[in-house]
Order: C-alpha cells, then sequence, then structure tokens
C-alpha cells in the first residue's frame, strides 16, 4: 500500500516512515519524533515543523529536506547535503564523524557539540546562535560569514588560536577553556558578556566595560585577570557562594590553606606518604574539605578538595580515585 498525501500530522508520518509506505513528497505537521528508531534511511523530499532523528542509524540525510527544527543528535554523519532547510534551529550535537556542512548554510540556531572530527565552518555561514563547544579539532574560520548579534559558545575548543575578524558583534561570548585565544578582534563589540575561565585571554580591550563570566559565573577583572591579588580573607568576606568559590579556584587551594588555616579532621600514611584531612568552614555554604597529599618526588603538596562527608583520609583518597567503597580501595602506589 501507497501513499499520495502531500500533509499530515505527526503521528500519522512516523507510521508512515517506520512502515516504509512513503512514496513522494511528505509534509507533517507538529513534532515528529523517530529518535532511537532502527532508521537507516528518511524519504526524500521531506518537510514540516520539527524532526527529532538522534540516536538512529542514518548516515545521511534525505535530500531536500526543509523543516523548521531538526535535532539529529549523536548520528554517524559525514556531511550535510546542500539541499538541506532548516529555518529556526539545527542540532547536530555528538556527530563525531561530521567534517563538513555545506557553505551558505542559514539558519537561527546552529549546535555542534562535541562534533570532533570538523576541522572548519562552511563559506557564508550565517546564524544568530552557535554552539561549537568541544570542537576539538576546529583549527580555521571561513573567510566570510555572519553572527548576528547572537551567542556564539567556544568551550573548549583546544584547537583554536584566533576569533574571526568578522565577528564584529555579539551579545554573549563564551571562551572558556579555549587557552589558544589571546586576543578579541580590534572590531568586536560584545553587548552582554565575556567568559573567561581557562582561555588565554588575560585583559579587556581598553574603554570597552565587558562584564565578564568565569564558567557561568559573573566576576569583576580583578578575579579574573589578577588572581595574585586575591587573599584568603577575600574570600571569606565574599557573601556570594558562587563567587567565593571561583575566587577560592583562581587563588589555589594551597595558598588559601596557607592564608586561612584548617581544622585538621585525620591524618595517616599510605605507599605514597603521608596523607592530611583537612576542614574550613565557610559562611552560608557546605565546608571545604579537602585531601592533602605531598608528591614524593618533587615535594610539591596537592589539594584536592572532596565531599564534606568524607571523614577520614583514606576516604578522601579513595573517592578522589573513584570508589564507592572506601575499603576496597587498597593502592600499592600512590600516585
Amino acid at each position: 500500500m501507497t501513499t499520495t498525501l502531500s500533509t499530515v500530522s505527526a503521528t500519522e508520518a512516523r507510521n508512515l516512515i517506520l512502515r516504509g509506505q512513503v512514496r513522494g513528497p511528505l509534509h507533517f505537521r507538529g513534532t515528529l519524533d523517530l529518535s532511537g528508531e532502527l532508521l537507516t534511511r528518511l524519504p526524500d523530499d521531506l518537510s514540516g515543523d520539527t524532526l527529532n532523528i538522534g540516536g538512529t542509524d542514518l548516515e545521511a540525510l534525505p535530500e531536500r529536506l526543509d523543516v523548521g527544527e531538526l535535532i539529529a543528535t549523536g548520528l554517524p554523519l559525514e556531511r550535510v547535503p546542500a539541499s538541506l532547510r532548516v529555518r529556526f534551529r539545527l542540532t547536530l550535537d555528538g556527530c563525531a564523524g561530521l567534517i563538513r556542512l555545506p557553505d551558505g548554510l542559514s539558519v537561527g540556531s546552529l549546535s555542534l557539540q562535541d562534533c570532533v572530527s570538523l576541522e572548519r565552518l562552511p563559506e557564508g555561514l550565517d546564524v544568530c546562535f552557535l554552539n561549537l563547544s568541544r570542537c576539538d579539532t576546529l583549527r580555521s574560520w571561513p573567510d566570510l560569514a555572519r553572527v548576528r548579534f547572537g551567542h556564539v559558545t567556544l568551550r573548549d575548543c583546544l584547537s583554536l588560536r584566533e576569533l574571526p575578524e568578522w565577528l564584529t558583534q555579539v551579545a554573549q561570548l563564551d571562551l572558556s577553556g579555549c587557552r589558544g585565544i589571546t586576543a578579541l578582534p580590534e572590531e568586536l563589540r560584545i553587548s552582554g558578556w565575556l567568559d573567561v575561565a581557562g582561555s588565554g585571554i588575560t585583559a579587556v580591550p581598553p574603554g570597552q566595560p565587558i562584564p565578564l563570566r568565569w564558567r557561568g559565573v559573573q566576576v569583576t577583572e580583578r578575579i579574573a585577570f589578577d588572581p595574585g591579588s586575591i587573599s584568603g580573607a577575600d574570600v571569606l568576606a565574599e557573601p556570594n557562594t558562587e563567587v567565593r568559590r571561583v575566587m577560592m579556584e583562581r587563588m589555589g587551594y594551597e595558598r588559601f590553606l596557607a592564608e586561612v588555616g584548617a581544622q585538621e579532621l585525620d591524618r595517616d600514611h599510605d605507599a605514597g606518604g603521608e596523607r592530611r584531612l583537612v576542614r574550613i568552614d565557610l559562611p552560608n555554604d557546605e565546608p571545604f574539605v579537602a585531601v592533602c597529599v605531598q608528591c614524593p618526588s618533587t615535594g610539591r603538596q596537592y589539594v584536592l578538595r572532596v565531599p564534606p562527608t568524607i571523614r577520614t583520609a583514606h576516604a578522601g583518597s579513595a573517592w578522589l580515585a573513584g570508589f564507592d567503597d572506601a575499603g576496597a580501595y587498597v593502592p600499592v602506589v600512590e600516585a
């Protein structure tokens, strides 16, 4: 049995596709959810509102696919056809083999998180929102593209060394983990905020009062760029718990302990030497509890934070090693 229907509900379209009864153009209304189905192909000339094909075995998208939103996460795709049309939102997160997008791609929101094989974006890309988090091999930008006053997320793009000159105005820019990016384009204007955690950015451009964030937490320029000026007393005086945690990270747990002092909860020895479990009470927050160990070869002390429910140094080391049962943790040599 075949069908000549041109417009059907998402439920009807789903049944027709799964039964292999589509012969010709098909338009659906609503959300067509095929996620997780044992699909190896979709019919060409498919159009509609929202299509979810995440978690299927599709190695290629159909020709002349035209939808408002396409969710195609975790697919074994290498390429996206030039005939693809997505009007609002295109999500290709986790398509680890994706290497090419069509030139001239225009979509409101484009998410390519964890597309670890993608080295370059297409020429003529036109988006409002762009998410490239953890695209480890992304190294270069197209010569011409446009981001229209939206959000750009480049979290942990480890191979990037610069931002494109055509990036001139965005609302929000997340460069956290982009250690290779050390400067912003001269013409870039940021109307919202800039996240610089773990990036190579060491200052904002003169004359641009850009609100800063550190992994989503709003911080001052001093916290972001001058951690050496932060004292233990500053940390304890900070009323905001999230900002306080960033300040502790920025000044370093070792220096924080040295300046503030700590209550020792437990002390023991293992194959790697002496271990101490220490605690510092923090205002309006859970206590800071950490295991302090010393590297036997370099003599350097390491402070490793653990949950506040930990009561012994051994249990803390076991938790850090991934053991739920501290009694099962019996290392021969402590790293």
